[in-house]
């Protein structure tokens, strides 16, 4: 098979609708001809009866789809419950625990400034994470689990994105130095002091010290009220 070939098989693939020969030359990179000669060559290497799926042409475009005899297995597989995606608070949670990890469950509430029960509750019961030991104040640490590094496509932690490749913008580094200052603070016992914040100048009476924190956790006391829609861990997260 040559190389225009594979790379349309590749495109096919991974795409979720048909795909037309000017999509395919242009994102290959060549002329029509070779991404018909390619669709030819495809055609032929998977013609009905050959292998478990063949080419077709629908939608003014080209799919791979599975071959008819294995439309009812195909069914039946599909026909099972689909596990969910993770909303926006469980991959933030998930990504936590992965570059910090052990993490403890208030060491990610004080960084994401909302608690984080629920989202690692189900990151736990999905298996993406586990537990590993305890914090010096007795609060349960999470590390990533071998289900995490399979779904994610990585050998080890090691093959992370390394954080200095992120370009967040200038409101998310608004938004992150906000709750990383925050959480700071409240290490220290501290009350929000960043501007906007003026109306807030009370007590933090959900994030009182690291060790008061951990050892809430410990006892199984939990954040009250958490839900899967993140509600505020203390004074500031509601802004």
């Amino acid at each position: 098979m040559n190389q225009p070939a594979k790379m349309i098989e590749a495109l096919l693939f991974v795409s979720p609708q048909p795909v037309n020969e000017a999509e395919l030359a242009e994102a290959i990179g060549c002329e029509l001809d070779e991404v018909t000669a390619g669709l030819e060559e495809l055609g032929a290497a998977w013609a009905e009866g050959e292998r478990g799926m063949v080419l077709r042409k629908v939608a003014g475009g080209y799919t791979l789809a599975s071959a008819p005899e294995n439309d009812e297995a195909a069914r039946r597989l599909l026909s099972k419950p689909r596990t969910p995606p993770l909303t926006p608070a469980q991959a933030e949670t998930l990504a936590i625990v992965a570059y910090l990890q052990p993490v403890s469950r208030p060491e990610i509430t004080r960084i994401r400034g909302v608690s984080a029960d629920s989202a690692s509750g189900t990151l736990l019961e999905r298996g993406l994470i586990e537990e590993s030991g305890r914090s010096q104040f007795g609060a349960i640490c999470f590390r990533t689990t071998d289900l995490f590094l399979k779904l994610f496509g990585l050998s080890s932690i090691g093959e992370l994105p390394p954080i200095s490749e992120w370009d967040p913008s200038p409101e998310e580094q608004s938004d992150l130095r906000e709750r990383l200052m925050a959480a700071g603070g409240a290490r220290l016992g501290e009350a929000p002091t960043s501007e906007g914040e003026e109306a807030m100048q009370q007590p933090l009476p959900q994030i009182e010290t690291e060790a008061e924190a951990e050892l809430d956790e410990s006892g199984d006391g939990g954040a009250a009220g958490d839900s899967e829609g993140d509600q505020p861990a203390n004074a500031f997260a509601a802004n």
